[in-house]
């Protein structure tokens, strides 16, 4: 699954940051948080996110699954957290196998 922009609302990450619970002590979510989570993610879940010119952004929504699939992950439910592939994905797979089968002479 990704962000769709023609359903979901893009936001930059210094906008998403001011969605988050405050943290510990009272402090904001730092922008440099959401960064990590759409690059390296946090305990094997990425935040998604699209790239708009120079802002890397994201959605309520996409924060929403990301926030899913960490309670998913905290709750020991390994396979709610596995993350989807796009559609161009599956049919870079799908090239690739047919590819390896007509290869093979199957």
């Amino acid at each position: 699954m990704g962000i769709d922009p023609s359903v979901e609302e893009a936001i930059t990450l210094p906008q998403a940051t001011k969605l988050l619970p405050h943290r510990r002590g009272g402090k904001k979510a730092n922008v440099a948080t959401l960064y990590r989570w759409t690059s390296t993610g946090c305990k094997g879940v990425k935040l998604e996110f699209i790239q708009i010119g120079g802002s890397r952004c994201t959605s309520r929504e996409a924060l929403h699954r990301f926030f899913e699939r960490l309670t998913a992950a905290a709750n020991g439910h390994l396979s709610e957290i596995q993350e989807s592939r796009t559609s161009s994905q599956r049919q870079a797979s799908s090239a690739k196998a047919l590819s390896e089968l007509k290869r093979k002479g199957v």
